[in-house]
């Protein structure tokens, strides 16, 4: 008996040091421990750009400069592709309803645009009827302006929105004869061969530091009659809108734009 127990014994023995065997065989090394160098790399270091100068409002040294006070040499009408004739005065130019939209003579695709813009003190009018204007990105997509200072009109047509598609997120406005500030950043969208959107355009729109638009799908053309559509394009220019409405027009100043 005892001879079988040691028997069977050494057998267990024999059968648990050979899956011992195994699993050592098995067994890889451990990851080697984490140190921060192997977390972070150096190149390529992204360029050097200079803040523009908020005591001068200057621009950065890499934007390109629409408008610095002195003219409107970097636009044209977008009706008769010649100089552009609203009116510059004091660093700033106004809206001239009767000579139409203007545009930049050069064309965008991704960019950072920046525009100050002021709805004239006493200016009458209700809704879209006060202060009405608008940038248009690439000439096709536009972002409302308009004097919403105590003056409610349709959400999807408030200053800030994606005109006629989707509301700002707050109302931003300054009080009339004050300056508003936009800061636009624009995806320009990549199409398919058959005209369709591969990735749709997206804006986000800072209104006096506060988000108007957060990274949103543009779905198409701002259309005031009908509902967006989808054009193929390339780059385009920025436009600014001379309205028909009858109130006081606004004006602008200090516009630059970066290209990314």
């Amino acid at each position: 008996m005892n001879r079988c127990l040691s028997l069977k014994t050494a057998v267990l023995l024999w059968a648990c040091a050979a899956c011992a065997g195994a699993t050592a065989q098995n067994q890889y090394p451990e990851p080697e421990p984490m140190r921060p160098g192997m977390s972070e790399y150096w190149t390529p270091q992204p360029k050097v750009v200079t803040p523009g100068d908020i005591r001068t409002n200057s621009a950065p040294s890499d934007a390109i400069v629409l408008f610095d006070g002195r003219d409107l040499s970097a636009w044209k009408s977008a009706k008769t592709d010649g100089p552009a004739e609203w009116t510059v005065h004091d660093g700033v130019f106004t809206v001239d309803k009767k000579k139409g939209d203007i545009v930049t003579r050069q064309e965008f695709g991704n960019f950072q645009l920046h525009l100050e813009w002021c709805v004239p003190e006493g200016i009458t009018g209700t809704s879209q009827a006060r202060g009405n204007s608008g940038v248009f990105l690439q000439n096709m997509y536009e972002i409302q302006i308009l004097d919403n200072y105590g003056n409610e009109t349709y959400v999807n047509g408030q200053a800030g929105s994606v005109y006629k598609q989707t509301p700002p997120l707050a109302n931003a406005m300054r009080k009339p004869g004050e300056w508003n500030v936009y800061d636009i950043i624009y995806s320009a969208p990549v199409f398919k061969e058959d005209g369709t959107y591969r990735v749709p355009p997206r804006v986000t729109v800072i209104q006096n530091g506060v988000v108007l638009q957060d990274n949103t799908t543009i779905l198409g053309t701002t259309e005031y009659i009908g509902f967006p559509k989808v054009i193929p394009h390339g780059a385009g220019p920025i436009r600014l809108q001379s309205h028909g409405d009858k109130s006081a027009p606004i004006s602008f100043r200090n516009i630059w734009i970066r290209e990314m």
